[in-house]
């Protein structure tokens, strides 16, 4: 990374490029305020290099220094194993916790070791026009005078964070600490949003599933509880999680934040219990469309057999009188061909009636 003139370490990179830089956000906060060095420091745009670990040193060196409410905040997005590695190098941060930083499929989890915290957390993202589930990863590395963020996917921008908490020094001057916790508070947040977005799919498929119109809604139904269920990977495992943050088991947390994580494990639990009440309700509609395609398919039924046997008797009377007998008498009679009519209209006719009244058709 290059080196560039003074300016405040709180710039983020633009947020309108669509593979984007590796280094999003970068800077050192003394205060509760973006602190200016008066010779070089990274900016936001482009790769990690090798170069940039004596700079973010530097940095991480004057947060130190300032205290230990003031820290150092680097913010990577979809970084390669290297260079989140050579920013982990300057932390000190363990090689196995970048594995699990650096894994897609790592389950959900929040670890406290003495001064140090990591939060591997599923982003979700819902996709209107499709009505699917995306979802990306943060992992949070806080520790003595250093965030770490580190994203992989789409979802979970953190630029308009970094704004906010720029502009809410009272905030920003608790540590890092009001770092995790604005990130923890953006990812739930996007977990509220997405089960309000399924909770309203699963409103109209129920409208779908008891309308008077013939659907199939099996296909969509399973489709929500796979969407559902991306929720639930995400969410379910931070449940433990969230009971510590609501019992105020977590100790290391400063009393000026507490109520805001407190405030944040309901959150985590009532999109947790609110994502469960959604599968429980999705198999109960699917059982219901079931039911109601079987009730229809027994209807086509009815419906056939009711018309074979109104076909059957104008079949059966026509191959009566197809048998080619020498003595048929009435086959000679003026009235015999529309009597034979008469009697099929009329016996279709009683038919009809009959199964119209025991309601099979």
């Amino acid at each position: 990374m290059t080196v560039a003139t003074p300016r405040p370490y709180g710039a983020t990179a633009p947020t309108d490029v669509t593979m984007g830089p590796v280094i999003r956000g970068i800077g050192v906060y003394v205060d509760g305020a973006p602190h200016v060095r008066m010779d070089g420091h990274l900016t936001p745009g482009g790769s990690f290099m090798e170069g940039d670990v004596t700079v973010l040193e530097r940095m991480w060196a004057e947060a130190q220094d300032a205290g230990p409410d003031s820290f150092v905040w680097l913010g990577l997005r979809n970084p390669t194993q290297e260079e989140t590695e050579r920013a982990a190098r300057v932390f000190g941060i363990d090689d196995l916790q970048i594995e699990d930083a650096m894994s897609i499929g790592q389950r959900p989890r929040f670890e406290i070791a003495g001064d140090r915290v990591l939060a591997v957390l599923k982003v979700l993202d819902y996709v209107e026009p499709t009505s699917d589930v995306e979802t990306g990863q943060i992992a949070v590395f806080v520790g003595p005078s250093y965030v770490l963020s580190v994203r992989i996917g789409e979802p979970g921008d953190l630029t308009g964070l970094r704004a906010d908490l720029e502009a809410d020094s009272e905030m920003l001057a608790l540590g890092p600490l009001a770092v995790l916790h604005g990130i923890l508070d953006i990812v739930v947040d996007g977990y509220q949003e997405v089960v309000d977005e399924l909770a309203r799919d699963i409103e109209q498929v129920e409208e779908r599933v008891f309308s008077p119109a013939r659907t199939d809604d099996a296909a969509i139904i399973y489709k929500l509880k796979r969407e559902n269920l991306e929720v639930r990977r995400a969410v379910d495992p931070l449940r433990m999680t969230a009971i510590r943050l609501l019992s105020r088991e977590l100790v290391e947390v400063p009393d000026a934040l507490r109520p805001y994580f407190h405030d944040l494990g309901d959150h985590i639990l009532r999109v947790s219990e609110t994502s469960a009440q959604h599968d429980t309700l999705l198999g109960t509609v699917l059982e219901a469309a079931r039911s109601r395609q079987a009730v229809q398919q027994n209807d086509d039924m009815r419906k056939i057999s009711a018309y074979v046997a109104m076909a059957a008797v104008p079949t059966m009377i026509a191959g009566i009188y197809g048998m080619n007998f020498d003595f048929m008498p009435e086959l000679h009679e003026r009235w015999g061909y529309p009597a034979v009519l008469l009697l099929m209209v009329v016996s279709c006719g009683l038919l009809f009636r009959a199964f119209k009244r025991s309601g099979w058709l």
